[in-house]
């Protein structure tokens, strides 16, 4: 569970741990032998030809860096340098870049067909991956899965899933929220900047309720009675198909839901025939220790939107639902070009065995415990009085930095030289939160102690730049 933010004092150092390794990790430690030679100046003449080609709102965390190859938890670019990635292509690379498993049976796959759509000629990976999910998801009772290319278009269909089947057209989701970048799922992202600028107007019959914030003074009961108000304002309960939430806020700040917030709207969804969906976009597939991040609450969704590390980097998502709201739309009314691509199935079905039999989800846990503790250290070695605090579940985990624990004011300046230093220093990180000011941890589950090790020790000389920088 998240830590509760501190004041005045300084964090304790904590022993350090390390997370044991198990024999399937140990074998998918980086097979590379040694770094491709690259092309000195390769990074900027592609900077150049992005700047002419490629358009102005697609950013990158690390725009001088150009992958060309990459293992594991490592990548090198295209001048030869060697990087650790702590980013995982934003939590898609739970079993690490090109996973053996994951490759070969895309590959196969690729020998036989790569495209036929699902609509026109159906094929059995899409329903091979559709029955592994199903018996996934938590629930005992009848699921059915769709499946789709991305996040975004998966949180679309839970939607119109949703709306179809309680023939209620509006969508309640929280603030600090995020569920994609189209004009639909915007309207639920509950984060302006840098999605939301300029592009409205948004959907109606949206609504946003707070989310239970210790930091902020709200809790689990404030935000319950501002939802109850909203239903009594804004958001009349027989007008309301769905609430959507994530159990660990992503873009807002790797915040965890608290069991008993979802335990809480599972009893409101109840009572008014309402929908719950659990946003598993990014928390799923072992990130948090389970396969989904609401299994820690023990409360069971109606549905639950699925991606990124689905299928170890292959483009895939889904949603996966009671059987009789799965079947609410007519034939027809659900579907994609290449929605459920077999080469992505088939990937996917091997992340899931990747994931099974190397113990991932019990490495997630020890990673985590091995963050939260070295974290502590750093911290306090490192910035004391700047870390303001260790969050999140499992192996996903953030840590947030302000300029001092008397205010504890958001400080975004230090967080983007903490990654502008590690960057240099041959570490990726992706920062996060409402302020900009926290980074989030989504090293792949498969990376060797070591590199896990020589990950942190950069991060720590990367924090120590910032801060000195910070101190001139």
């Amino acid at each position: 569970m998240a830590t509760e933010p501190k004041t005045r004092r300084r964090r304790p150092a904590a022993p350090r741990k390390s997370a044991a390794k198990t024999a399937a990790t140990v074998a998918q430690t980086s097979t590379a032998a040694a770094a491709p030679a690259g092309t000195p100046g390769a990074n900027a003449a592609l900077m150049t030809r992005r700047e002419a080609a490629v358009a102005r709102g697609v950013a990158s965390a690390a725009p001088g860096v150009y992958a060309a190859r990459a293992e594991n938890a490592e990548l090198w670019d295209v001048e030869g340098n060697r990087y650790v990635d702590f980013a995982g292509g934003i939590a898609v690379l739970n079993t690490g870049h090109r996973h053996p498993k994951v490759i070969a049976a895309a590959k196969a796959q690729e020998d036989l067909y790569t495209h036929t759509s699902f609509q026109v000629v159906p094929y059995e990976p899409y329903v091979a991956l559709a029955e592994k999910l199903n018996a996934l998801a938590p629930g005992d009772h009848a699921k059915k899965t769709l499946l789709v290319t991305t996040g975004a278009e998966a949180v679309e269909n839970a939607v119109k899933i949703a709306r179809a089947a309680t023939g209620r057209p509006g969508v309640i989701a929280f603030t600090a929220g995020y569920h994609g970048r189209t004009l639909l799922t915007l309207g639920m992202t509950g984060k302006v900047t840098p999605y939301k600028n300029g592009v409205g107007p948004f959907p109606s019959d949206i609504w946003r309720a707070p989310f239970p914030d210790a930091r902020a003074g709200i809790t689990v009961d404030d935000a319950i009675q501002a939802l109850e108000t909203l239903f009594l304002t804004d958001a009349e309960p027989s007008r309301v198909a769905a609430i959507i939430l994530e159990p660990v806020l992503g873009e807002g700040g790797y915040y965890p839901v608290p069991a008993e917030m979802w335990r809480r709207l599972r009893a409101i969804c109840d009572a008014h025939g309402i929908l719950l969906i659990s946003d598993e976009i990014q928390a799923g597939f072992g990130r948090t220790g389970t396969w989904f991040a609401i299994e820690h609450s023990g409360v069971v969704p109606d549905l639950l939107t699925v991606a990124k590390s689905m299928a170890g980097g292959y483009p895939i998502a889904g949603v996966i639902g009671r059987a009789e709201v799965m079947d609410a739309m007519a034939p027809g009314g659900l579907g994609g070009t290449y929605g459920g691509n077999p080469v992505a199935c088939a990937a996917a079905l091997a992340a899931i065995e990747a994931i099974e039999e190397e113990g991932l989800l019990a490495r997630s846990t020890a990673l985590g415990e091995t963050f939260r503790a070295r974290f502590a250290e750093i911290g306090a070695r490192t910035a004391p009085f700047r870390m303001w605090d260790i969050r999140g579940l499992g192996a996903m985990l953030a840590v947030e930095f302000v300029t001092d624990f008397d205010t504890g004011t958001p400080d975004a300046a230090l967080t983007k030289r903490v990654i502008a230093h590690a960057l240099k220093r041959g570490l990726i990180l992706l920062a996060c939160g409402m302020h900009g000011n926290a980074l989030r941890i989504m090293v792949p589950l498969t990376a060797s102690d070591a590199v896990i090790e020589e990950g942190l020790a950069i991060f720590e000389a990367a924090l120590a730049d910032a801060v000195a920088e910070d101190a001139a």
